[in-house]
This record gives C-alpha cells, sequence and structure tokens, in this order.
C-alpha cells in the first residue's frame, strides 16, 4: 500500500512550511505531498519550489485560482493526481509527530475510513513555534491546550480506538483523515456545490458511511499539533448545512459535482 499525504492551503507560509518540514522528520514517508492550494500568492508558491529541492520525496503544489473559499474542489484535483492508492488529508495548519504517518499506515483497513484527532497550541505557543521553526514537540509541552490529544501510546491506542462510534457523523474533520483513493472515487470525492467554510468534510463522510465504508477513530497515536488562528468566516455555514443534512435525509451516495471530472481529463 502506497500513501499520498495531501496538505490543504491558502496563504500562510509560513504554517505551512512548518506542516513540511514535520513531513520531512517522518520515520515513514508518504510516497508523495501533495498541496492543495486554494489560491494563495506567489510566495506560497516559492516556498514549496525552494522546500522541493530538500524534499526526500516529491512534492507537488496543486494550485488553483482564489475565487473563494473551496476546498472541497481543491482536494479533489490533488486526490485525481495522487498516485498512492491511500490519501491521508491535513490541513496547512498541522504539525505531525514524527510517527504520524506511520500510525495511519498500520491502521487503515480496507471497509474503513479513519479519523483522527489534534492537539491544540494555544496563540503564545503558535507565536513561539513560528520564531524557532519548532516541528518537534514532547508530550504534556507548555502551551498545547487539550495536552490529552498530545500523548501518543499504543496501550491506550489499542483501549480507545476502533469503530465503537463508526456510526457516527459527528467531528469529521479533515485536518486529521485518511481513506481508500477508489473508495473516495466510489462516492465522486468531495461535493464542490460546498463554498466557503463549513460542512464539505461531514457530508463527505456521510456519503462513505452510506456506501459501506465504516469509521475507524484513531486515538492516541497519528498525533497532530493544530497552530491556532482566529477561525474563517462562516457566512456560508448554513447554506453548507442544508446541503449536509440532504445527504444525511436522503442517504446519498454519490455527488454529480465532484472529482470525476479530474479522473477523466488525467487519464
Amino acid at each position: 500500500m502506497n500513501c499520498s499525504l495531501i496538505i490543504t492551503t491558502y496563504n500562510w507560509k509560513s504554517a505551512l512550511e512548518l506542516a513540511i518540514l514535520s513531513v520531512f522528520n517522518q520515520t515513514y514517508l508518504p510516497v508523495e505531498i501533495i498541496i492543495a492550494d486554494d489560491g494563495s500568492r506567489n510566495d506560497t508558491r516559492d516556498l514549496i519550489k525552494n522546500l522541493s529541492s530538500k524534499s526526500p520525496i516529491p512534492l507537488i503544489h496543486s494550485w488553483q485560482e482564489d475565487k473563494g473559499f473551496r476546498a472541497a474542489k481543491v482536494r479533489n484535483k490533488a486526490i485525481a493526481q495522487a498516485i498512492g492508492n491511500y490519501i491521508i488529508v491535513i490541513d496547512g495548519d498541522m504539525i505531525l509527530h514524527k510517527d504520524f504517518v506511520l500510525d495511519h499506515y498500520y491502521f487503515s483497513r480496507r471497509g474503513y475510513f479513519v479519523q483522527g484527532i489534534r492537539a491544540k497550541l494555544n496563540s503564545q505557543k503558535a507565536k513561539e513555534v513560528f520564531e524557532k521553526k519548532q516541528h518537534i514537540f514532547k508530550t504534556f509541552e507548555k502551551g498545547i491546550k487539550n495536552k490529552r490529544n498530545s500523548i501518543r501510546s499504543s496501550l491506550l491506542s489499542y483501549l480507545f480506538s476502533g469503530t465503537r462510534l463508526l456510526k457516527r457523523l459527528d467531528m469529521i474533520q479533515t485536518c486529521n483523515m485518511a481513506f481508500f483513493k477508489n473508495d473516495c472515487i466510489r462516492v465522486n470525492g468531495f461535493n464542490e456545490d460546498f463554498i466557503g467554510w463549513g460542512r464539505e468534510d461531514g457530508e463527505f463522510g456521510s456519503r462513505l458511511l452510506n456506501l459501506g465504508i465504516k469509521r475507524r477513530d484513531l486515538r492516541f497515536k497519528a498525533i497532530g499539533y493544530h497552530i491556532h488562528h482566529e477561525g474563517a468566516s462562516r457566512d456560508m455555514l448554513e447554506k453548507n448545512h442544508q446541503i449536509y443534512l440532504n445527504t444525511i435525509k436522503n442517504h446519498l451516495i454519490w455527488s454529480s459535482n465532484g472529482i470525476d471530472k479530474y479522473i477523466e481529463t488525467s487519464k
């Protein structure tokens, strides 16, 4: 099994740099890193170009024009070109524990998608990591708000991870999520009707569940550290929520506005 790691970003190159550096530090590398760029300025392009010369694996910049928050669309484009048959998706404000990819690799299982969690850095710690370009953390390090989520333990992961909550629709988030590429294609990827922040990840997870792909929650492994920032605009949340509710109500599997357009053109 080959893993492709996709990092979604928009105009925050300092955070993206730390995310990428933490991937370089992985004990088990993905076959590639794809930056799903929702229209960032040229300074992000320049950063990726510079880091690609130092990268131990292909570092690919998948950019689209800035026409507002279109995370679903840019993720679909990145997934379509991924060569790995297993996709790990994170946000560009996530710094990864050195065993993040390894943990996802061993936790993967056919017929399931995986939802991980994140430890959150407070605003003071976020300022510090930028000053020091810190991308390695200790358990219980000062500045981590929810320290429980920073614990990596095989025993605790065995006890608290699994499929007990497999029918839950809450807390499906692409900040730390993994799935088989073929399963993604079978539901036609993310629904590009979602514009603006919110619900596109939960709606995608709902269609995977409707297909019969079960959910596995990964705890106490695949640790990611979320860098504090101000939240995105919620202006489109109500509209997006209605799309999400419609998928649940009608048990939808296939998105009519999804990844298929890029799969066809990439052949």
